[in-house]
């Protein structure tokens, strides 16, 4: 049996397992091992003498490899990240951010609705985790609706939905695991998700309305809010506009010459900002205790299941599974932008089994390589791609698409681990409720992926502006 063989064998156990409900995590660092060991053992014509030796090496292989990956300074990025949230949440500020919105943009059909989707927009400027984004504001924005007489799935979907915005508008802790994973400038694809999330919240808006209008028992508007009180709820909210550009002004120093610092070294700034002004704002020990202990918990979710997938990943590279599917993608006589978008609708499919960052860390060593070669290569330049971008803007540009599509997984049944949030802190709302509120929001997402395919300029302008 030849590697790719053994590659395809293994791969078909990992999705078994994935189906049959064994966590990412363990699953893949179990296939990956047992492929590693398979494939060594194989090179000795699997001779029973050498079968500790096929064991011992792939075992040290599977050791090193994902300390390597996971020691790197890059990822220190997540934890701060996903710290400014919580601390955001203490500090009073997505309460602010709410009660601005609200007033802003609450006279519009579904009015609250469309204010916590750009209230959840504002907050992921601040916190790199999905689920975080939808526990603060199912506390928040729920019962605020609830009380004026919204429908209850419809107010829970909006949260559930509006909480994926953090998956992609910077700081991003998928968007990091991308650029891990890829090996593609990490602050570049940071910047790249600014103007997609803009974009994927004014039309998350849009549907709010427009649902809003054909069925008034949705949700009321929310009207009585003078010019004054509206210009009022402005200045509790800024502080975390100058957080994002102070993360932003650090990494990229808009004043020219060398920037003043790395990303993990900004996001750790913008850690600090928040908490002097939760301190400010009255934050104590048992609140600090609760962030730190919040963050700890889903930085150690993630890290494990970057380790776990990180040994799969391993093997891969050992049996040359992405090197043919790149080859056999290239082979395929039809126009790479169908392709494109085959792959696309297997994430959706893939995204109803798998959580967002599982399903990324194991389809990227293998997607991304083959999307590349479609588009022509690394090296390849605009006028002779596939896609009309040169090799970095087609792994920028892919990069956001693919999150996105992450994004989707988080509001997908059976998995859509949002909706289970948004649940589990409303015991009043089901999971099922949840998940049928956030099932509109799919055809939004569609939009979305399809303008950011039309117009890949929404993706690259604000990198190639600032990086050249």
């Amino acid at each position: 049996m030849s590697s790719i063989d053994i590659g395809l064998v293994v791969t078909g156990l990992l999705l078994i397992m994935v189906l049959i409900g064994v966590r990412v995590a363990f699953a893949a660092a179990l296939a990956g091992l047992t492929g590693l060991i398979w494939i060594f053992w194989s090179k000795k014509g699997y001779d029973p003498n050498q079968f500790f030796w096929a064991l011992e090496v792939p075992t040290k292989t599977a050791g090193q490899g994902p300390h390597s990956k996971v020691a790197s300074q890059a990822l220190s990025l997540i934890p701060t990240f996903i710290l400014i949230g919580y601390l955001a949440y203490y500090a009073g500020l997505t309460k602010a951010l709410f009660e601005a919105a609200k007033r802003w943009v609450g006279w519009l059909p579904g009015g609250m609705g469309v204010a916590t989707v750009f209230a959840t927009a504002g907050f992921a400027a601040v916190s790199g985790a999905s689920v975080a984004t939808s526990a603060v504001f199912a506390r928040i924005a729920i019962p605020e609706m609830l009380k004026i007489g919204y429908d209850k799935r419809f107010a829970a979907g909006v949260v559930a939905a509006g909480g994926t915005l953090a998956s992609l508008i910077p700081p991003s802790a998928i968007l990091v695991i991308y650029a891990i994973i890829v090996e593609q400038d990490v602050g570049a694809l940071l910047l790249a998700g600014f103007l997609p999330g803009a974009v994927s919240a004014l039309i998350y808006g849009g549907l709010v309305v427009l649902m809003a209008t054909f069925n008034k028992n949705l949700g009321p508007p929310v009207r009585g809010f003078s010019w004054s009180e509206r210009f009022k709820s402005l200045p509790p909210a800024f502080p975390i506009f100058f957080v994002v550009i102070i993360i932003i002004c650090f990494i990229y120093n808009p004043f020219g010459g060398d920037a003043w610092g790395t990303p993990t070294e900004g996001g750790a700034i913008g850690a600090f900002v928040i908490f002097v002004m939760a301190l400010i704002h009255g934050m104590r020990w048992p609140q600090f205790k609760d962030a730190l202990m919040e963050t700890g918990k889903l930085a150690v979710m993630i890290f494990t299941i970057i380790w776990g997938v990180l040994i799969f990943v391993r093997f891969l590279g050992f049996a040359d599974l992405p090197g043919a599917f790149s080859d056999w993608i290239v082979t395929l006589e039809q126009n790479p932008m169908v392709t494109l978008i085959l792959i696309l609708c297997a994430y959706a499919i893939l995204g109803m089994f798998m959580d967002a960052i599982g399903m990324l860390l194991l389809t990227l060593p293998v997607v991304f390589p083959a999307v590349m070669a479609l588009n022509g290569g690394m090296d390849v330049t605009a006028a002779d791609s596939a896609f009309g971008m040169s090799g970095w803007g087609c792994a920028i540009w892919f990069g956001i698409i693919v999150v996105k599509m992450a994004e989707l997984c988080l509001i997908t049944p059976p998995i859509g681990l949002n909706c289970f949030v948004v649940a589990g802190v409303r015991s009043d709302i089901s999971v099922q409720d949840v998940f049928r509120g956030a099932s509109p929001f799919f055809v939004a997402d569609a939009i979305t992926i399809a303008v950011l395919i039309a117009f890949p300029g929404i993706v690259l302008w604000l990198p190639s502006l600032l990086l050249g």
